[in-house]
């Protein structure tokens, strides 16, 4: 019984042949070896679907974006925000259309893949960076000959209107609230540097003692602590800062000497008490704010600590309440960032200006400053209507003017 041939092959007066259509490529092969034929007629079939003309075919968006973002994306982004990138890919136009092949996808198609997210509630921002990295990809392609042209160029983001979070500052009451409470925490100098300082949540967990300059009564910001999660494993690491103007000096403000030495003191003092139980690695030895146990201070950790403290303030307010027979007090709710508008808010209530604000918080431009400063002026606005005058005073200096003689001419002859 003759044996049977793979599909494709044939054989002809003791030469076997092998013939195959792939992606618009024509294979043709000979050879009088079979075992050798079958080698490299399979050998000739991989190639041609590996080559360009079967890749502007096949390949699909999600592909596609995966091999443009490894090759070309990453190199230009901070490791931290990789991760963040690719799962806001995947969860917008990954999942509507990212099974597409690249060649077929139409700007129609990306326009009703922005509709149906807006229908399901993904935010504007997330569809607004989605859009923007989606464009860049696709520009990439145009580049490569994968696709004519990019189908990202005109569409549109649905508007929707929505009302935007009030950032909240807390008063001088509040603030002192705080401050009383957290007076006999581990993190009662955490709360007081936040206070004086306005940092960010990271750039509190990154700084280290070696930043803080005694002498010169100044802080230097120069890193954040950046912690991620990937695969369920929780990985913490020291990064550059947010952007280029975070990198900045802060100098001693109010009690911040004391509270820093303090701080050294405490964690001196505990470190010795714990030994080889205390948890910081060689990477954060130097962390000027940690647990209690020596472990970094991340942003769960903060958040974690400022509800806690809100649940106290809340209870004995209760308790007072009823012992003296009143309606308890509304405690609002804040998170960690409070504490920065809330640094701002105090600046701007001392008539600082706005650039040396801006140059204390580290933002990249002044319009963040000033919208902070608008919502300060916004609270005093019924005070300061009342310091604007009238149009006209009752002393004039052209009341004894006749205007009917005097003569006005193109030319001055000062």
């Amino acid at each position: 019984m003759a044996k049977k041939l793979p599909k494709g092959i044939r054989e002809n007066k003791g030469t076997y042949e092998a013939r195959a259509m792939v992606n618009g490529v024509k294979i043709c092969l000979y050879s009088s070896d079979l075992d050798h034929l079958i080698e490299e007629f399979n050998q000739a079939k991989e190639k041609v679907k590996n080559s360009i003309d079967y890749r502007k075919t096949m390949i699909t968006l999600n592909e596609w974006f995966e091999e443009w973002f490894a090759e070309v994306k990453a190199h230009k982004v901070k490791e931290t925000s990789i991760h963040p990138m690719k799962n806001n890919f995947k969860r917008t136009f990954g999942f509507y259309i990212g099974s597409k092949k690249l060649k077929d996808i139409k700007p129609l198609d990306v326009q009703r893949a922005l509709n149906t997210m807006e229908q399901e509630g993904i935010s504007n921002s997330a569809m607004r960076e989605a859009l923007g990295r989606l464009r860049e990809c696709m520009e990439f392609a145009v580049g490569n000959q994968m696709i004519a042209s990019n189908p990202c160029l005109i569409v549109e983001v649905p508007w929707t209107y929505k009302k935007a979070k009030e950032e909240i500052a807390l008063t001088q009451e509040e603030q002192n609230a705080l401050l009383n409470e957290v007076e006999d925490s581990w993190y009662k100098e955490m709360f007081y540097f936040m206070c004086l300082t306005g940092v960010r949540v990271g750039e509190l967990g990154g700084l280290q003692w070696s930043d803080i300059d005694f002498s010169k009564k100044c802080i230097t910001i120069r890193r954040s602590l950046s912690c991620s999660y990937c695969n369920g494993k929780k990985r913490e690491m020291l990064v550059s800062p947010k952007t280029v103007n975070s990198t900045r000096q802060i100098p001693f403000l109010g009690e911040m000497e004391e509270v820093l030495k303090s701080q050294k003191e405490k964690q001196k003092r505990l470190k010795a008490e714990l030994g080889e139980r205390w948890r910081s690695g060689e990477e954060f030895s130097d962390l000027v704010f940690t647990t209690g146990m020596g472990s970094p201070c991340s942003r769960y950790i903060v958040d974690k600590e400022v509800k806690k403290v809100i649940k106290r303030i809340r209870e004995k307010e209760a308790v007072l309440a009823v012992q003296e027979q009143r309606e308890p007090k509304i405690i609002r709710d804040f998170h960690p960032h409070t504490l920065r508008h809330t640094f701002a808010t105090r600046c701007f209530e001392n008539k600082m200006e706005p650039k040396v604000v801006q140059s204390l918080l580290g933002h990249s431009s002044i319009s963040i400053t000033l919208n902070i400063y608008t919502h300060v002026l916004d609270n005093k606005m019924d005070e300061e209507i009342k310091k604007f005058g009238v149009a006209k005073t009752q002393n004039d200096p052209y009341s004894k003017i006749n205007v009917g003689k005097v003569r006005i001419t193109a030319k001055s002859h000062c």
